[in-house]
């Protein structure tokens, strides 16, 4: 018995075969790294060019969003079909598609390059959008593209494709590869696949090695020196604020976006381009409300609360920015929610630090954490995610406590998280034609 399998793991090692496979997976996993260094130095000076356009001439940059939304809308529906929203629950839909057919819809290499430029479009139109989703859509794209180069069959393998694709693209956007890792198991898959693991794992390195050499080793939000000792009163009680306001505030997020979703879906249908131009004129004008705090992703006003010691942005940010994000992804643009999201939790928390016997900077943590946590009821991603991008671990216990409070606040407000109601929009069954009733399902390896 010994023999034999030792027989098989040679055969595994030396074949030729097997080779191309992994030298395409490893290049497929390199290029992803690669492609969101680019995809996120791009996006910066995008977001970095329509601030500019605003600080010199702010009435004309309010004509920017309706015009520019109603353009990307159009190049959505018209050019890049599939592209739209964050890309996150098309990723998660594919996992679940019997057939290649109807993956191709959502995940092709057509699709990774609108979903690029569209994203960067919408940067650059002001829209409150983030690319670290469309980066999750570019990866799983990026890796289930590459069955047409080698032999990748099977149901497993190709899941392992796409989560893998997701997870590295989560690695090299944020530069975490551990929320890498859990995003892929507690979101994408909700579960973990040992057989799998592996592929997933190698992903995650590779790209996250490409794009730290290219960024460099950098922290999202840069350097936090917050702390909160567990035993101290003020602690637990900022803990549970954070915790529940999050959870509700972030719950309410998630129900926002996947009931207007479905509630504007039949006008979105008929007239997708008076959507996004309507939502435009809503951005510029809580733009114009919010001083142009409300534009972009939110990642300046984030990191200077992140790193800094008293609130720089004007009390309510956070409900103007709430409300731009979801007027951004309601537009049917596309563009992520991830960046936005931590900004308009760290908004919260500078509102909050000012009641909270608690150190400002720890609140800000707490507060991102459970905001996050209530929007994608993922508390461990987001944990790790906050921990990995401010480079502080030394309030794990506070953290964690805050976003199992979030996620059960949450629930309550929107019982199905956000990307897995999302995904649903792409799985439930629609009129195709015959070449698509016809495609057989994935062929299953032994």
């Amino acid at each position: 018995m010994f023999q034999g399998h030792l027989q098989r793991t040679r055969r595994q090692i030396l074949s030729p075969g097997k080779w191309k496979l992994r030298i395409v997976f490893w290049g497929g996993a390199l290029s992803i790294g690669a492609i969101a260094a680019v995809f996120a130095q791009i996006s910066f000076h995008a977001d970095g060019l329509f601030h500019q356009f605003y600080d010199q001439h702010p009435l004309l940059s309010l004509l920017v969003p309706p015009l520019g939304l109603l353009l990307i809308a159009w190049l959505t529906r018209k050019v890049f079909i599939g592209t739209e929203g964050s890309g996150i629950p098309q990723a998660i839909a594919a996992l679940s598609m019997p057939t290649h057919i109807a993956r191709a819809r959502v995940l092709s290499l057509k699709v990774a390059a609108g979903k690029i430029l569209l994203t960067i479009g919408g940067l650059f139109c002001g829209a409150s959008i983030g690319r670290e989703g469309p980066t999750v859509h570019v990866g799983a794209s990026i890796m289930y593209s590459l069955r047409r180069i080698a032999p990748f069959h099977g149901k497993d393998m190709v899941r392992a494709l796409i989560l893998a694709g997701g997870a590295a693209g989560i690695s090299a956007a944020f530069n975490t590869p551990l929320a890498g890792i859990m995003f892929a198991v507690e979101e994408m898959s909700r579960s973990f696949e040992e057989r799998t693991s592996g592929t997933l794992l190698i992903s995650v390195i590779l790209a996250g090695i490409t794009a730290l050499a290219i960024l460099g080793n950098y922290t999202y939000f840069g350097t936090s020196t917050a702390e909160l000792p567990p035993s101290a009163w003020g602690a637990w009680v900022a803990v549970l604020v954070c915790g529940v306001l999050g959870g509700l505030l972030g719950g309410s997020f998630s129900a926002l976006l996947v009931l207007g979703s479905r509630y504007l879906a039949p006008f979105a249908r008929k007239h997708p381009l008076y959507l996004a131009l309507g939502c435009g004129v809503l951005i510029s004008l809580l733009g114009w409300l919010s001083h142009g705090e409300t534009f972009g992703t939110g990642y300046d006003q984030a990191k200077i609360l992140v790193t800094g010691t008293e609130a720089t942005a004007q009390g309510d940010y956070f409900l103007y920015k709430y409300a731009a994000t979801v007027v951004s992804y309601l537009s049917g643009i596309p563009g992520g929610i991830f960046a936005p999201s931590l900004s308009v939790g760290a908004g919260m928390g500078a509102d909050l630090a000012h009641w909270l016997p608690a150190p400002f900077a720890a609140v800000i943590m707490l507060s991102m954490v459970g905001y996050f946590t209530g929007v994608v009821q993922t508390p461990i991603t987001a944990l790790i995610i906050v921990m990995e991008m401010t480079d502080n671990s030394s309030m794990l216990m506070p953290l964690m406590a805050t976003a199992l409070i979030a996620k059960g606040v949450s629930r309550f407000v929107c019982p199905t998280p956000i990307y897995e109601a999302l995904a649903e929009n792409y799985l439930h069954p629609v009129k195709v034609s015959k070449e698509t009733e016809q495609s057989p399902p994935d062929k299953v390896s032994n």
